[in-house]
């Protein structure tokens, strides 16, 4: 199965290093960036250098090197993208809770998928879950609601790698 991530409105440096770095073990095969997700430097980079190397840095924290190893692909219209990944029948996943989940066990496993992941406190966009194929989430037991996004996304990962 080919896995692409695809990293919407992510706030923390810290979490896109540990998704990355996560990504890189689990052989995903590409990552989308886009919204105002931070991302590592990149060929052609057009930030300016002070807060390309800044943001650099701090995701080098956590992803240890899977920053340049992982092949990254900016994007700049999550909808347009989401257009050109159905078009190439890539199965679009919402990672997200909502009266339309399901458990994340019951996941499709097409030949290849990519799996959307959002802001860490709204979650995904409605408009965004829309254009979706499927929702899926994790299910919870304890006191707390959702886990943190790196964590969340190194779950579905290793649901898809089984």
């Amino acid at each position: 199965m080919n896995t692409y991530l695809i990293l919407h409105d992510i706030r923390s440096t810290h979490n896109v290093g540990s998704i990355l770095r996560t990504a890189d073990g689990f052989g995903v095969i590409k990552v989308y960036i886009g919204g105002y997700t931070p991302y590592p430097e990149i060929v052609n980079d057009t930030r300016l250098p002070h807060i390309r190397t800044k943001l650099s840095s701090q995701i080098a924290k956590t992803a240890l090197g899977a920053e340049k190893t992982m092949h990254i692909e900016l994007y700049e219209d999550i909808t347009t993208l989401l257009q050109e990944l159905k078009g190439k029948n890539i199965h679009l996943v919402a990672l997200e809770q909502s009266a339309h989940s399901k458990p994340i066990s019951e996941l499709q496993r097409p030949t290849e998928i990519a799996i959307i992941l959002g802001r860490e406190v709204e979650g995904i966009d409605p408009e965004v879950i829309a254009q979706c194929d499927e929702i899926v989430e994790i299910p919870m037991q304890g006191q707390k609601e959702s886990f943190n996004v790196s964590v969340a996304a190194a779950i579905v990962m290793y649901e898809l790698s089984r």
